[in-house]
This record gives structure tokens, sequence and C-alpha cells, in this order.
């Protein structure tokens, strides 16, 4: 050490009993803090959403309160507010709970089936090599891409009574599969599986391959099955990718709307497949009676809401950070 070195002095001891005082952190300075500066990014978009959603929602809930049918939109007789006339007529339609049972089971159904196909496929992704593992995705991304009503058009023309190949391959002679209300919603079902799984396939397989192969080694290591170790180590960890899939097969699969309308040419004989979004579509357009079509567009709406929320909340109860 040189003579102008200051020699190393140790930091003070503590005196005995005394905790030793931890280092002060400096207050934030008011410029550090966020502020408005994220708002003002996130301005277009909300401006963009309340044109969007927002004004239209208003409108839907506000032609619900009116009296609003053909005479109204010719501009032969004024809109007149009927308050909650429109929820009483429509709740004391027996044909609306009819239609609402109907709704809630085939889209339960809908997104049970998609759930399951999605999530084994994308598990089949992670254990075949990468040639099937391409054209499995290429066929999957396809069937996802193909428009609803030209995906419906097909499977209508493959399960038709006279031209079909399923029949003759079956051996099934003029069987008609729109004929019957459960053979007309199961074919349904066939068409939303599959042009629904892939969004499930696609987003879990992404999950999947997120997750550190040491975990799924070291389960599988301690003798866990394949099985043993979906529901135990990769499900978990899946969660929220789960709940975003879940939530958003419950929203598409509770309003369809193209694939009842075109396979079973507008809600099938006498509508016996009638779900709520073709049955507003009959009451608004067919019946001119807009009013109870925007009824019941704020019925969807606040049922999709609805279990949105408390599926949000049970998630959160478990723990799980979105």
């Amino acid at each position: 050490m040189t003579a102008n070195s200051t020699a190393y002095q140790a930091p003070p001891t503590p005196a005995p009993g005394r905790p030793a005082r931890s280092p002060r952190r400096r207050p934030v300075s008011p410029a550090r803090r966020p502020g408005w500066t994220p708002w003002l990014y996130l301005l277009p978009a909300l401006v963009l959403l309340g044109g969007l959603l927002v004004y239209p929602i208003y409108q839907l809930g506000l032609i619900s309160f009116l009296e609003y049918t053909q005479a109204q939109v010719s501009g032969g007789e004024p809109a007149t507010l009927q308050g909650f006339g429109n929820y009483t007529a429509l709740f004391g339609d027996s044909q609306f709970w009819q239609v609402l049972a109907a709704t809630v089971v085939f889209a339960a159904a809908c997104v049970l089936a998609t759930l399951l196909v999605g999530c084994a496929l994308a598990v089949l992704l992670t254990r075949i090599r990468a040639v099937p593992r391409l054209a499995l995705m290429m066929a999957a991304l396809g069937a996802w891409a193909t428009p609803a009503i030209t995906g419906s058009t097909v499977w209508v023309f493959l399960f038709d009574a006279d031209f079909g190949p399923v029949n003759r391959i079956l051996g099934l002679g003029d069987h008609s599969w729109t004929y019957g209300r459960y053979s007309a919603f199961a074919l349904v079902l066939l068409e939303v599986l599959w042009c629904s799984f892939p969004f499930v396939m696609v987003t879990v397989y992404a999950g999947i391959r997120a997750i550190p192969a040491e975990v799924l080694e070291a389960a599988a290591l301690d003798g866990a099955s394949q099985w043993r170790i979906w529901r135990s180590v990769t499900a978990p960890m899946l969660r929220p990718i789960l709940t975003v899939v879940t939530i958003q097969s419950v929203i598409w699969d509770f309003k369809v709307f193209t694939q009842i309308y075109v396979m079973t040419n507008g809600g099938g004989i006498a509508g016996q497949n009638l779900v709520l979004n073709v049955y507003a579509y009959q009451k608004a357009f067919a019946s001119s009676q807009y009013s109870l079509g925007s009824a019941i567009g704020v019925v969807m709406l606040l049922i999709l809401l609805a279990v949105t929320l408390v599926y949000l909340r049970l998630v959160r109860r478990q723990g799980e950070e979105l």
C-alpha cells in the first residue's frame, strides 16, 4: 500500500442487544411514478373498445326497454318505453326456458369435448416426432382457419341422407342425421369440436413446452404414470392457461349461431334445435320483435359475464394468479 492510501476500516459492530439497522430505501421520486402515462398509451385502445363494445351494448340494453318493432324501425310509430315489460314477456314464455336449457347443455357438452380432445392432442404432440407433429399441426390449423359457414356446409354434405359418403360407408341408407333432435345436436357438436379444438391444442401445447423438462423427468423417475404426471404435475402448472381456454370455449360455444342455423336449417323441425342466439335472431328479424331479440341478447351477456366471474373467483380461491 502507498503512503497516500487509507487503511481499510471494518464497519462498526452493533452493540449486543441492538438490532442492526437496515439500509434506508430511497423514496420513489414523483418522476419515476407511473401516474397517467400508462393510461395515455392505452387511450387509443380504450377508445376503440368503447366504440366497438360499450356503445353497441348500450344500444342493446336501451332497445330491450322499448317497444321496438317494424313500425318503429320504419318511422310509422314512435318508440315507447316498456320498462321491464319485454323481460316479463320473455321470462313468461315457456319456449325461452326450453331453449335456454338446451343451450346450456349443448354448450357444456361442446366445451367438455373441446377441452378433452384439445388437451389429449396437445399431449400427443409432445410424444411424436417432428414430421407427424408438423402434419397434425397443419391439419388442425387448417380446420381452425376454415370459416364456420364453409365448415358447416361441408359437414352437412358429408352426412347428407342422399349423397353423403358417411351413410354409404356406414351402410345407413337414407338415414337423416338432422331429422332427430339429438342426432342433429350431435352432428353440430362434431362440427363445433372440429373447428374449436385446434385453439385448445395449440395453446395447451405451448404451455406444456414451457414447463421445465426436469420437473417432468423427476416425476417419471419417481414412478408416476403418464396420467398421474398430467393430473398432479402438468395440469396444476397449466391451470392459468386452462382457465383462459375454458372461458374462451364457454363464450364461443354458448353463442353458437352459424353451425346451428346452417346445419339444422334455422333451428330444426319445429324449433327443436334452437339455441339462444338463433332464437334471438328469429325473434328480432323473422318476427320483427327487435326489443325481444335485444332482451335475449342482454340475458346472454349477463349469463356469460356471471359464468366468467364465478369461474375466475373459484380459480383465485385456489391461489392462482392469472
